[in-house]
């Protein structure tokens, strides 16, 4: 069974109102071609804000949120690691999606017609080789699903959009040209959260260990605070930190750890970690993507 479908798995024995998965964005975004990959049965419930998906899985209006925290070329997505402490969600899955953009345009358009391309931001930017090449006026707009929605919507075929191919389906747009992305690497890293953790077995493979923490206000408590991680054999991933309440001396930090709470090389780092901290706040213990390439004897995974 693969990790996903472990991860739906556990998902559909739980007692819920709908099979539902929520995302940002409109039809055809590419939160929505994640929950496509990821929950294929379920029913997609689109939002307009990532709070908006935060507060259906709470209200019990979706079982799953699908939320996006960073990308290969754009880097981290703005305010998610400040919102998903406050969720009061769980983190119960990752999945790394393969961004492949599309030029997309009204049927009988062509490339050589178009004059204006419409896009989200970061979109564009990733494409920015094909529009040197067109020569084509930029058009911004919040989400490249409501880009191409807006392009269909006016039938000019002087106009096309960047985004997937999913969007092309869903608004009915011809594909002028695909996978225009520059870079070969672009992906994007999901988290699937929930109202309820589940916690991976310890011995079931590779696990990954998301916290946020503070650390005390004393000189080095930072560099203490993550020495057990190092003479324990615990791969950190991803640390970052960001301002609590428009603070400049209050900063809270998010981590990624490979491994799982119950190993014993963790469960040594994490005490070390709670000596020199006044909060640690576990959002979440999770089987690693196949994506990371994480062999069963990742470490910390000794017991």
């Amino acid at each position: 069974m693969t990790t996903w479908a472990r991860v739906a798995d556990m998902t559909a024995r739980e007692p819920a109102p709908t099979a539902t998965i929520a995302f940002q964005g409109e039809p055809g975004a590419y939160s929505h071609l994640a929950c496509r990959t990821v929950c294929p049965d379920h029913a997609v419930l689109p939002c307009q804000s990532f709070e908006d998906v935060f507060g259906a899985v709470s209200g019990g209006q979706a079982r799953l949120g699908m939320i996006p925290v960073e990308n290969s070329v754009a880097g981290r997505v703005a305010d998610i690691h400040r919102l998903l402490p406050e969720s009061g969600l769980y983190i119960n899955g990752e999945h790394f999606q393969r961004v492949r953009h599309q030029l997309v345009a009204p049927a009988g358009a062509t490339i050589a017609g178009l004059k204006v391309v419409h896009s989200h931001i970061h979109a564009l930017s990733q494409c920015r080789t094909l529009i040197r090449q067109l020569g084509v006026t930029e058009r911004v707009h919040p989400d490249t699903a409501g880009a191409a929605r807006e392009v269909a919507a006016r039938g000019d075929p002087g106009e096309g959009a960047i985004a997937s191919r999913l969007a092309a389906e869903i608004y009915g747009l011809d594909i002028l040209r695909a996978d225009v992305e520059d870079a070969e690497h672009n992906t994007t890293r999901f988290l699937v959260m929930a109202k309820h953790p589940k916690q991976p077995d310890p011995g079931a493979g590779p696990a990954m260990t998301t916290f946020v923490f503070r650390v005390r206000n004393v000189p080095g408590a930072l560099y203490k605070a993550l020495g057990g991680f190092a003479t324990n054999g615990v791969n950190m991933v991803k640390l970052e930190s960001y301002q609590l309440g428009g603070s400049f001396s209050a900063t809270q930090f998010y981590a990624d750890i490979e491994g799982h709470p119950e190993h014993a090389a963790v469960q040594r780092a994490m005490e070390e970690l709670e000596f020199f901290s006044v909060r640690i706040k576990i959002l979440g213990v999770y089987p690693a993507d196949p994506f990371r390439g994480l062999g069963a004897a990742a470490p910390g995974n000794a017991r």
